[in-house]
């Protein structure tokens, strides 16, 4: 199957985008919003067998509002409980976000964006893309070129999902091909409720998921039966750099679980970004390990690397890449990896 087929049929309309179905009558999902959490996560596992096998269908007519809540209510419920002892990305703070509390993020219960804009610096599959940079981030990346954004959870405007939402419909209008979420796992609960708006009005847009893949198992399972196109980042090939780079532990273990998972549930466009450096210890193991188990994907092997940011207290990566960088890592990803 060429990479990204169902995402193109989406995105032409010829099939529904995937929260449509999760929103549909096709996936009832009746529960007591009083329920313990373990009792939502065993309807929401019940719920998502119906959906599997419903998603064969790709009946547009099919996908009208339901009467009573659905399978995409229940994710969101799900959200909301897991805000209060947050673990939506895999460090696992804990933290009670409704009630101020701050993990390493420093997002609270309020997502903000940054900015939001129809994006035609992307993948040609996406462009025009209507992206929005929500503002933080899991990651301290000490080279990171948006910065300003994801160190100031702070920064922009607070997102209010129906304004979003009637955003995201102009721009589907204006021809955006994809609604794509910049930096969105600390804000999952708020993506969640932009998606059920669109779904209550009608909006038929791919759901472009654009992150850093350290998502929890949890979130993992919520974004199942939402997300049409995971657009991950694979930085690391190893702990040591990611550490070193982004503070980010037990990398490999969390990056490569959840990229095997998106590729059970949907389509991946995977971005590696090559560093300076990090051609042996990180673009191969990183081309060698999708090759032998997520091999049908869009493979975007990136040379914009430059020291950005922090870069400069990091004399190995305060450069650019070399002409040799370029060549030995577009030579191992030209041996077998879909580009």
């Amino acid at each position: 199957m060429t990479p990204l087929t169902n995402y193109h049929s989406v995105s032409s309309g010829t099939a529904p985008a995937r929260f449509l179905t999760t929103s549909s009558i096709l996936i009832p999902a009746d529960f007591d919003s009083d329920a313990s959490l373990a009792d939502l996560w065993s309807l929401h596992d019940d719920a998502m067998a119906t959906f599997d096998r419903s998603e064969r269908t790709k009946e547009l007519e099919r996908t009208k509002e339901p009467e009573g809540t659905t399978l995409l209510d229940l994710k969101i419920k799900i959200a909301d409980r897991m805000l209060e002892n947050c673990h939506f990305c895999d460090r696992r703070c804990g933290v009670n976000r409704r009630k101020g509390e701050l993990g390493y993020c420093r997002i609270g219960a309020v997502s903000r964006y940054a900015s939001e804009f129809l994006h035609y610096g992307e993948e040609p599959e996406l462009v025009p893309s209507h992206t929005i940079f929500l503002s933080g981030c899991t990651f301290s990346c000490v080279y990171c070129q948006n910065w300003e954004i994801s160190t100031n959870p702070d920064l922009g405007v607070p997102v209010l999902p129906e304004d979003l939402a009637r955003i995201a419909v102009v721009n589907h209008s204006l021809g955006a091909r994809n609604l794509n979420f910049v930096t969105p796992t600390p804000h999952l609960h708020s993506v969640l409720r932009i998606l059920r708006i669109l779904a209550r009005m009608g909006v038929n847009t791919p759901i472009v998921w654009n992150s850093n893949m350290y998502h929890s198992e949890e979130a993992a399972k919520l974004l199942s039966g939402v997300v049409d196109v995971y657009l991950g980042d694979f930085k690391y090939g190893n702990d040591e750099c990611a550490k070193r780079y982004s503070d980010a532990d037990h990398y490999m273990a969390t990056v490569t679980r959840n990229f095997l998972c998106a590729y059970d549930d949907s389509e991946i466009l995977l971005r590696q970004l090559v560093l300076p450096g990090h051609v042996e210890c990180c673009t191969a193991p990183i081309i060698e390990w999708v090759r032998g188990h997520i091999p049908d994907i869009r493979f975007h092997l990136m040379f914009q690397y430059r020291p950005a940011h922090l870069a400069h207290r990091y004399p190995e990566i305060n450069r650019t890449l070399s002409e040799g960088e370029r060549e030995l890592a577009t030579r191992l990803a030209g041996e077998g990896v879909r580009r």
